[in-house]
């Protein structure tokens, strides 16, 4: 059986530095809060804990400051269909990632320019349930790279490989209480 190796996104809401404490350095963290208003100083903060810890840093829907504060990338959402940011002159190693949850969202996407599509929901059951048969059939519908989210849990991980997808992505699967273990569940990560 092949081991895969996958990238690793962790959504986070709020500035805690304990939400990430744990995460090995694969794993790419989102800040992702529609519901406040930026806090320049805050993200500054969690751009320098995610550079020691080697992590990669991304702001979700605000490619302007992202550019300003020299992050890692922006996250866009599926609700933001803006092409502005084309007429940017973005930085080589900068990552523009979005969401889908259609064929003509992922069209929407692909016109942005973005090359990691997080592709929902693959097992969470909420209004953009795709389920395993209906994810694989859309995914099929781009040469971008595919990010599964949506429920992915310790049991459900090894489902990914059948439906090779270039890695994963939520909120639940990475809150952990201590450091992370070896096991079952980083088999996969460790090679």
């Amino acid at each position: 059986m092949h081991k895969y190796k996958y990238e690793k996104y962790y959504f986070i809401n709020v500035f805690d530095t304990n939400l990430i404490k744990y995460q090995d350095k694969d794993t790419n963290i989102i800040y992702r809060n529609y519901k406040t208003e930026i806090d320049v100083k805050k993200i500054l903060i969690l751009k320098d804990f995610c550079k020691k810890k080697g992590c990669k840093f991304y702001l979700s829907n605000n490619i302007k400051l992202a550019l300003k504060l020299n992050l890692d990338g922006v996250y866009i959402p599926s609700f933001n269909k803006d092409f502005s940011h084309l007429s940017y002159n973005l930085k080589k190693k900068f990552r523009l990632l979005g969401s889908a949850h259609s064929i003509k969202e992922i069209r929407i996407k692909e016109k942005q320019g973005i090359k990691s599509i997080f592709l929902s929901s693959i097992f969470k059951k909420n209004q953009n349930y795709l389920g395993i048969y209906k994810f694989k059939l859309i995914k099929n519908f781009t040469k971008s790279k595919i990010i599964a989210l949506g429920g992915i849990t310790n049991e459900n991980l090894k489902t990914l490989n059948l439906i090779n997808v270039s890695g994963y992505s939520g909120i639940t699967f990475f809150k952990k209480k201590g450091p992370l273990k070896k096991g079952p569940l980083n088999i996969l990560n460790s090679k």
